[in-house]
């Protein structure tokens, strides 16, 4: 990092202003060495003088050039949570491109949290890896802007929230999984299917549950309401709303789950309650995790094919980093599939 290095504003056209970091310090107030510490995420920089710098650094724009930025051979991936049979199908797909590469995956989890902290971005900022990887997570604005200005490329794989336009996402075709789930209930013969979703703010289980209601709506079913429970993608959830919807007087008599792990709770919840899966209750799932094959029936399920989304997202961060001018496409999402095992049948005296 030398004090000539310059920062891009945008003007009108295709012309640009540029600045050195020595402007940028001294607009700051501060030294060329200051500005350089910020830049790589060294700690012995006092909050407001960080602050700042990254607001300058973010008002001209500025973006180090790739070719001057030293880079670790590490990729970042950070989860929203990594306690689950999920995470592990996720870091199956980076490892596998990362180990082709030559690189290591360093693990982050932003404790619940849709974005991750102002510690965790200074940390990147001085590992300076060849990329980031965001899962069902995302970035603030101050977040992209530290990410850009140091150059680190980042992909956004199953997003909580519209990533938007310009940020590199990897997805599911959550939506039409949905519509399967639901559809392939309702030639079964089922008429009353409840479904369990995940969280209300995240992008993919909204998909999943708008997916259920045009299964009904297509089949010219009514949309219960009271059929539709939220849950948070865990077991726990799947048990306590379960035992909700099979208490009811009119239960239901199938469940889109939402995912496996919910799936699975539900299970739970009919066994404590007398009811047998399928001759009772019809279950289906989603993601068709290795677990959806060995419990007791084998879980139907809409495959959501974790581990090649890891894999485009990890070769896709790797390409943005390879090419400073790249215009990778920006959203991309995979096909789900519905595997149809032994947790669904026709209803009893259907």
């Amino acid at each position: 990092m030398t004090p000539a290095e310059t920062a891009k504003t945008p003007t009108a056209g295709r012309t640009a202003q540029t600045a050195t970091l020595a402007e940028i310090a001294r607009e700051a107030g501060v030294s060329a060495p200051t500005v350089s510490k910020v830049l790589n995420g060294r700690a012995d920089v006092a909050p407001a003088t960080r602050s700042r710098v990254e607001e300058l650094l973010r008002s001209h724009g500025y973006r180090r050039r790739r070719a001057e930025a030293t880079r670790s051979p590490l990729i970042d991936l950070v989860f929203h949570e990594l306690e689950s049979a999920w995470a592990m199908e996720v870091i199956r797909g980076v490892e596998n491109v990362a180990r082709d590469a030559g690189l290591s995956v360093v693990l982050s989890e932003s404790a619940g949290r849709l974005t991750p902290g102002r510690t965790w971005a200074d940390q990147v900022a001085a590992r300076r890896p060849h990329g980031v990887i965001l899962v069902l997570s995302g970035l603030d604005e101050s977040g992209r802007a530290l990410l850009t200005s140091r150059s680190i490329p980042f992909v956004v794989m199953d997003p909580a929230g519209d990533p938007g336009t310009d940020v590199p996402s990897i997805g599911a075709t959550n939506w039409q999984g949905g519509l399967a789930a639901t559809r392939h209930l309702v030639e079964l013969g089922h008429r009353r299917i409840g479904a369990i979703s995940g969280p209300t703010q995240m992008m993919c289980s909204r998909a999943r549950v708008d997916g259920y209601r045009a299964a009904l709506e297509t089949a010219g079913l009514p949309v219960d309401p009271g059929l539709i429970m939220t849950g948070d993608f865990h077991h726990e959830a799947g048990y306590r709303q379960g035992l909700a919807l099979l208490r009811r007087e009119d239960r239901p008599t199938a469940v889109f789950a939402g995912n496996d792990l919910q799936a699975l709770g539900l299970y739970e919840a009919a066994r404590e309650l007398g009811l047998r899966i399928p001759e009772d209750l019809s279950v289906v799932g989603f993601d068709d995790l290795p677990v959806a094959r060995w419990v007791g029936p084998p879980l139907t399920t809409v495959r959501q094919p974790l581990t090649e989304m890891a894999e485009a997202a990890a070769k896709l961060v790797l390409d943005l980093g390879k090419d400073e001018d790249s215009q990778a496409a920006t959203r991309v999402e995979l096909a789900t599939s519905l595997v149809v095992r032994s947790s669904t049948a026709a209803p009893a005296g259907g």
